[in-house]
């Protein structure tokens, strides 16, 4: 329901500004942009085509440039920052936090990056090189190195007073981290502990040593998953010596959660989350043009199982009418299957131990469904054709490649993964392929020895 009324509601402010745009009055677009978060004027950018875009992005305040820029996709943020000469992208980005900052980096120009670094000060110029010198998609990468640490041996009061000379908190802190005189992680404080407890209390007492670090070189994705497993607001990265080197927080793990999501609908359809929804025609267009010649390939593969049972079809040409019926079916069951398996290898749940208990629990499901459907299916073709053989046919025919689609979508994306390849990218195109293979072979080959006597 949330999700619902988000959308309405962009979908409204989208209509009033594509109105006030069109209209040539720019004072009531320029309230409504700055009545807006960034992450709110991101998303109307992406939702404009090029001309009314860069009329908006002119408008919004420049103190909220940097934030929007961190919340467009890659290839809109490109032509924002093609709009921007380099003094307004230094000062756009100068204040950012340096997880922010490092995400824009690679998108900048070098002279403003080289800018951008000249005003920052020696402390936080390290700390923005140390972290785009981790990888992409990496713990490294997403963590602030902006934490705030205690020693064991202080007590409550010490820490509620340099808290007070600090004079402010990075976003998002629910716990302060409690270090060794090496900087080594050794747990952690909540805020709500050291407001609560006695002053002389001491932080070995109250300090949490439970919730385990992460380490720098984890992936974007185990970070999310552990994230969600623990419902942690933040947490610290360690290096391989377990120094303390930052933090990651909540708000950086639900962009990683939006993008995986972004990344399984699009991948699925052989596009680019990053892709700019009014991207120009010509780059769209080379973009799925490999996608579509793939498919091609996989057709002509499909029309050559066809291309072998010619003279059953001219006998028999109530099998063309049908035989789409078969390939069709199973290719839905078979993405249903994917679906699930996808996810499951995205959240890590998939492994050696568990596939065939999978693939057996997912052949059951196909051959139920398969004899389900089968028989009203053969229902149908019996009042239709009036041919009983040709109804066993059909019915025997979709269990048949109902059960290839469950072993496809099982074994497909688990094989796709193993070869080092995106199974939401690579496993629908391939899966398709089988069930439409089996599809045709199974109905037209049994049609072939039942029907053809």
């Amino acid at each position: 329901m949330a999700e619902i009324l988000r959308h309405d509601k962009t979908a409204r402010q989208l209509r009033l500004l594509s109105d006030a745009l069109d209209s040539g009055r720019l004072g009531p677009v320029r309230r409504l942009v700055n009545t807006l978060s960034p992450a709110e004027i991101g998303n109307l950018l992406e939702s404009l085509p090029p001309p009314k875009r860069s009329v908006v992005w002119g408008l919004v305040d420049p103190e909220d440039d940097g934030e929007v820029l961190v919340h467009v996709g890659e290839e809109v943020r490109e032509g924002l920052i093609a709009d921007m000469d380099p003094d307004e992208l230094v000062a756009a980005v100068e204040d950012l936090d340096i997880d922010d900052l490092a995400d824009l980096a690679e998108d900048l120009p070098d002279t403003v990056v080289d800018e951008v670094l000249k005003s920052m000060d020696r402390e936080n110029r390290e700390r923005l090189e140390q972290v785009l010198s981790y990888e992409e998609d990496t713990a490294g990468r997403l963590m602030n190195p902006d934490v705030v640490t205690v020693r064991t041996d202080t007590t409550v009061d010490v820490v509620l007073r340099f808290l007070r000379l600090r004079g402010e908190l990075p976003e998002h802190t629910d716990h302060l981290y409690v270090v060794s005189k090496r900087h080594q992680y050794l747990g952690r404080i909540a805020l709500q502990a050291l407001l609560t407890h006695d002053s002389n209390t001491s932080v070995n007492e109250l300090m949490d040593d439970e919730q385990p670090a992460i380490d720098v070189h984890e992936t974007s994705d185990e970070v999310a998953r552990q994230f969600s497993d623990h419902d942690w607001i933040s947490a610290p990265v360690v290096d391989d010596n377990n120094i303390l080197l930052g933090r990651i927080t909540i708000d950086d793990v639900v962009d990683i959660i939006r993008n995986q999501a972004e990344h399984q609908a699009m991948s699925a359809a052989g596009l680019d989350e990053e892709e700019d929804l009014f991207s120009p025609v010509r780059r769209a267009f080379r973009r799925r043009m490999l996608w579509l010649t793939i498919n091609l390939g996989t057709a002509f593969l499909a029309s050559s199982v066809v291309g072998q049972f010619q003279g059953t079809i001219a006998h028999l040409v109530s099998l063309a009418v049908l035989m789409p019926i078969v390939a069709g079916m199973g290719g839905n069951s078979g993405t249903q299957v994917l679906a699930l398996m996808v996810r499951g290898l995205a959240l890590g749940q998939i492994g050696p131990s568990n596939v065939m208990t999978l693939v057996w629990k997912e052949v059951r499901i196909a051959i139920i469904n398969g004899i389900g459907i089968g028989l009203l299916l053969a229902l149908i073709v019996l009042l239709w054709f009036h041919d009983p053989m040709l109804a066993f046919v059909i019915a025997l025919a979709l269990t048949i490649n109902f059960t290839a689609a469950a072993l496809g979508g099982v074994f497909v994306p688990v094989m796709v993964k193993r070869m080092g390849f995106d199974p939401a990218l690579a496993g629908g195109v391939i899966l398709t392929t089988i069930t439409d293979v089996m599809g045709f072979l199974s109905f037209l080959g049994l049609a072939t020895l039942l029907l053809m006597r």
